[in-house]
């Protein structure tokens, strides 16, 4: 069965990366919005005072499978984001710039290409001893998207959310979780280690 699946499937060699954490961030104020931050301390309930933090959370509507409000594991501890990416989707949506801190973003990774594009499973091993484990793109919502309205003052919120659901598809960024605690400091190198990856075909 293995040989069989093995000839009907291209699989991809795992492989590694290098970038660097260039902007850190924390939502310390009861709202997503984040501020800057110098460093994140880690627990494996995610960034300590987070808004984000926790062992689970409630669902939403990326979990149509479950009724609104319905506790499950917090997959979605830290938001991670790519400057690179922030400033396409900041053209395509006709504005100056997008701060990571407007979508909640919780760290800015350079050097990682089409980082949104990062498969689940895929870990970050951090300089300084701290492990995220990726869950899977950050599908974006019309929350961050009236956000980027609110704090760019744009002419209207609703076009403006409608527009960030639309562009910043697939470059939104990806979510993880605390797979080993510590300290994450700015400037930090971070090695990315890509599984093996494959498509099921049933």
């Amino acid at each position: 069965m293995t040989d069989l699946f093995a000839t009907k499937t291209e699989i991809l060699p795992a492989c590694k990366i290098s970038g660097r954490v260039s902007g850190l961030f924390a939502a310390l104020a009861g709202d997503f919005v984040t501020t800057p931050a110098s460093s994140l301390e880690l627990t494996f309930d995610g960034i300590v005072g987070d808004y984000h933090a926790g062992p689970t959370r409630k669902s939403g509507g990326r979990e149509p499978w479950y009724p609104r409000g319905t506790e499950m594991r917090n997959e979605r501890q830290l938001s991670i984001l790519a400057s690179d990416e922030l400033e396409e989707v900041a053209t395509g949506m006709g504005l100056p710039e997008l701060k990571p801190e407007w979508i909640g973003g919780n760290m800015v990774v350079g050097g990682v290409p089409s980082l949104s594009m990062l498969p689940p499973r895929t870990l970050l091993f951090f300089e300084g001893g701290v492990t995220l484990r990726v869950d899977g793109q950050n599908a974006p919502c019309k929350i961050a998207g009236r956000s980027i309205g609110e704090h760019a003052e744009t002419a209207d919120h609703t076009t403006t959310a409608l527009d960030f659901v639309r562009v910043s598809r697939r470059l939104r960024g990806i979510v993880a979780w605390v797979e080993k605690p510590g300290i994450i400091r700015t400037g930090e190198k971070v090695d990315v280690r890509v599984p093996e990856q494959w498509i099921y075909q049933p």
